[in-house]
């Protein structure tokens, strides 16, 4: 990528919402601005910042603006998720997908999400084996604050991607001493 498509790919995602929600058909913002300045998407396939967003990506890239693409979704108000903690069984598989870590709990035990954290990107509910998520009018727009979203969304990526790390270190140290116990005599 040149050093002039990078500069846009940043001014375009510095206005996305940073929902991470992949509803634009990318892994997260990023991804999304950089496709979008490479002309390889569209600039409305953004559901979370709707019309407000695709008006500002149209000013920004000097293009008339365009509806919002029905493929990645429709607008809806500021939403997010809500678990019903009675029929949560703490099984965990909604902390990982959440991209700002908005939901917090212990493997069996109940989980919760924290309102002012949560972007409503509703990649927490297909993992739910009992449907306990749902999503609701969001009382705080987590959505209007972009930075505060990228910052949450980054510090998850180094959190994982340290876990990885200490994962695949405790891997090599197992598989050395398996090693060394095999080249005994």
């Amino acid at each position: 990528m040149s050093e002039t498509a990078r500069n846009i790919a940043a001014r375009i995602d510095a206005l996305l919402p940073q929902t991470q929600c992949t509803r634009c058909g990318y892994a997260g913002c990023s991804p999304y601005a950089a496709a979008i300045a490479n002309g390889e998407a569209q600039f409305n396939q953004c559901p979370p910042g709707g019309a407000a967003t695709i008006d500002a990506l149209a000013q920004l890239l000097n293009r008339p603006a365009l509806p919002l693409n029905p493929a990645n979704g429709v607008e809806s108000p500021p939403l997010i998720a809500w678990i019903d903690e009675a029929r949560c069984i703490g099984c965990g598989r909604c902390l990982a997908p959440c991209p700002v870590d908005a939901i917090v709990g212990a493997q069996k035990y109940m989980h919760t999400v924290l309102a002012d954290r949560c972007t409503g990107c509703e990649l927490c509910l297909p993992p739910c084996p009992v449907d306990c998520i749902e999503m609701r009018a969001a009382p705080h727009l987590a959505l209007n604050q972009p930075s505060l979203n990228k910052e949450r969304y980054a510090a998850h990526t180094d959190r994982l991607a340290s876990q990885a790390a200490e994962r695949q270190r405790q891997l090599d140290a197992k598989k050395a001493t398996a090693a060394r116990r095999l080249s005994v005599p």
